[in-house]
């Protein structure tokens, strides 16, 4: 077998695995507090793409000082409070996990400037797996929640960003 038949057999053995581990991130948009707390949220579904369980492992962004994922949970006394998600966020093989307030979602703490509503915020999101998938969310302080629709869930995967 010569050399570029060798390196071709390669590259279309390795095409499966390559395919196999992408995320595609729709509906993502960031929030702001509206105290002097200087903080914001990003919020979206993430759609694993693969037949490969991964893990989202953080995100960062030159907007804050910290960028965390974050969780609510209800302590002992019912009081909701908001948490780190030290070791990721799990990303089920062909499945959505939706990022959403009150729930999962990435946390922007020490803003480094004000964010106004129609502004956009460089993110970039690192899995255990896939590629990292940097992309433009924009700052929108005029989506309100939607209701139902927590956890995971399938949906239209077309036409949104992938890595």
């Amino acid at each position: 077998m010569s050399l570029k038949t060798t390196i071709l057999a390669a590259a279309i053995a390795a095409l499966p695995a390559m395919a196999s581990a992408h995320m595609v991130i729709e509906d993502a948009y960031a929030r702001v507090s509206s105290n002097m707390a200087m903080s914001g949220a990003a919020f979206m579904s993430i759609f694993n793409h693969s037949d490969i369980d991964d893990r989202l492992v953080s995100a960062s962004s030159d907007i804050a000082q910290r960028v965390e994922l974050h969780t609510h949970i209800q302590d002992t006394g019912g009081v909701m409070r908001m948490v780190e998600i030290e070791d990721g966020i799990e990303l089920p093989a062909g499945e959505t996990v939706l990022l959403e307030r009150g729930g999962l979602h990435v946390m922007f703490m020490g803003l480094n400037e004000t964010l106004e509503h129609g502004d956009e915020v460089e993110v970039t999101f690192t899995f255990e797996t896939a590629d990292p998938v940097t992309m433009m969310i924009p700052v929108d302080l005029e989506r309100m929640p939607e209701h139902g629709g927590h956890g995971h869930g399938h949906g239209d995967h077309s036409g949104h960003q992938t890595n």
